[in-house]
């Protein structure tokens, strides 16, 4: 390809008509099934990498297409690049997963989840979809842990985003929800490493053949299958009774580990080998919430911390104390929080532009409007969507940085002074110092957004009793019965005192001693320590 751009936009020599026809006789000799298009500076200047979408799209109609210009308009080469073969190699999978999908829930409408944390039409996905949404309150600490991973995130106020997030290994600079995942779930396997040492993760059993105790061929011990032997879950009580678990199965699972730890002939021994997978697990987990908190400059001890997924509640007070955090929230419904989230999330956009100048030479009503003819098209494909513009709201952004600097700060943009005032509190506050030196400006960002679907949870009625007790159980490490009560029977008010299990449908809460649990209006469990 003969196609050269320099650094400020300017063509210096385009594509000519034969190399465009040699490209399609290219493409019709190996058939591929997507094509990923990333010429450089493509975001200063798209002419070339647009004729050769168009002359793709006129020769092969059913051809996938991705062009980095469109996927990821901003600088950084390889981020952009990245971006765009991972668009191609997931997008005729999952375009075709969701046209089956819209057609078969028709005449309802479809709409995916983007990792910024709102939705977007089926027709339009791309990469965005990778992530689910994080609970949405004022200044928590969040996990979510489900069968195979844990992801973590701070809210404080609003969503945070950021645009070095990563698929595996992969970067991938397209605006996500900032959070960290980990291979920590219900579902991780625990192994014994060479050294003799135990190991949880990141490799997990699934769903299919899941853990031991689903008696479905998994023979190797989870996370999930400690809890079950430590008695914090119910074999014949898992997801309300509907499925029943085989403690044998776990037994026989963590017994192997136990031989290899040389545990066998010990009093217990898989109790306690059981014990271990969990505060391995809660290890990892407690690494990955310090990462979001402590390594951001960021105290968790102002947090609440927010248990969500299938497994989040089982491990939330014994997080808490490795956190020193002494209040904690199991929302209702937290076992399907994520669905929940997706069907109050709004419609919206997030656009971007690289421009790369020094901010003082960026001048501010040409800042104003370059960013409004990005908000004018992530209006009109929200109005495409059947989104009433005067229900659209837009949030402007900007990254920046310190002149010399490789990685970027995104901060509200409120006019020029305001906005170097708030990179340079940001910064502080992130990293606990500032700079007197220039600023650059990389991107600009637009989110548009609708307004969000709003439901109203229905308010309990105050309790006039205690919390009834429906059963016990003996837990391991607990010297008396544990009283277990069904989160369906509570009612505002009611106070638990731990150690103390509160089962549901789709999660349990563990609430460990010197903890204690408030029912509130909607029936959120507030947790706090006594210690």
């Amino acid at each position: 390809m003969t196609s050269r751009v320099d650094a400020d936009g300017n063509n210096r020599q385009s594509l000519s008509n034969d190399e465009l026809h040699h490209l399609n006789d290219f493409i019709r000799h190996h058939q591929p099934q997507s094509v990923a298009i990333n010429l450089l500076f493509s975001f200063l200047n798209d002419e070339d990498e647009c004729r050769i979408e168009q002359s793709l799209k006129q020769a092969f109609p059913e051809l996938f297409i991705s062009r980095s210009s469109e996927v990821l308009p901003e600088y950084k080469e390889y981020e952009r690049g990245i971006a765009t073969w991972l668009n191609a190699w997931v997008g005729p999978l999952v375009q075709g997963y969701l046209k089956r999908l819209a057609t078969g829930v028709q005449p309802a409408q479809l709409s995916v989840m983007q990792s910024s944390g709102g939705t977007i039409a089926a027709a339009d996905q791309s990469t965005d979809s990778s992530h689910n949404n994080p609970f949405h309150n004022e200044s928590v600490l969040t996990f979510d842990m489900g069968g195979t991973s844990t992801d973590v995130a701070v809210i404080e106020g609003e969503l945070q985003l950021t645009s070095e997030g990563h698929i595996g290994d992969y970067p991938v600079a397209i605006s996500m929800v900032d959070m960290h995942t980990i291979g920590a779930g219900g579902g991780s396997i625990a192994w014994v490493d060479e050294g003799g040492i135990l190991q949880v993760g990141p490799e997990s059993a699934g769903a299919s053949p899941g853990p031991a105790c689903y008696a479905q061929g998994g023979q190797q011990a989870t996370v999930t299958d400690a809890n079950l032997i430590l008695g914090r879950l119910s074999g014949d009580a898992f997801l309300g009774g509907s499925m029943q678990l085989d403690e044998d199965a776990s037994r026989c699972a963590i017994e192997t580990l136990a031989t290899q730890l040389s545990l066998s002939s010990a009093d217990k021994a898989i109790e306690e080998t059981a014990s271990g997978i969990i505060q391995v697990a809660n290890e990892h987990m407690t690494r990955a919430l310090r990462v979001m908190s402590i390594q951001r400059g960021i105290d968790p001890k102002t947090l609440v911390l927010v248990p969500f997924g299938g497994a989040g509640a089982l491990h939330v007070c014994a997080l808490a104390e490795n956190l020193q955090m002494s209040q904690a929230m199991v929302p209702i419904h937290a076992g399907v929080l994520s669905a929940f989230g997706m069907v109050v999330a709004p419609h919206s956009r997030d656009l971007s532009h690289t421009i790369n100048t020094l901010l003082e030479l960026a001048g501010e009503e040409q800042l104003n409007e370059q960013l409004k003819i990005l908000a004018d098209r992530g209006v009109a494909e929200l109005s495409s969507e059947g989104i009433d513009k005067a229900e659209i709201k837009i949030y402007y952004s900007v990254d920046l940085r310190y002149s010399g600097q490789s990685y970027t700060l995104s901060v509200p943009w409120s006019g020029l002074d305001k906005t170097v005032q708030a990179f340079h509190d940001l910064h502080q506050k992130r990293y606990g110092h500032q700079h007197n030196q220039a600023i650059e400006l990389v991107n600009l960002r637009v989110k548009v957004s609708a307004s969000p679907v709003v439901l109203s949870l229905p308010k309990l009625p105050l309790a006039t009793n205690p919390a009834v007790v429906t059963s016990q159980r003996t837990l391991y490490g607990i010297d008396d019965a544990v009283s277990i009560y069904q989160r369906e029977t509570l009612s505002y008010s009611h106070k638990i005192k731990g150690p103390a299990l509160i089962v549901e449908r789709v999660s349990t809460t563990w609430l460990e001693p010197n903890w204690v649990c408030e029912v509130d209006p909607v029936g959120n469990l507030l947790l706090s320590s006594r210690s």
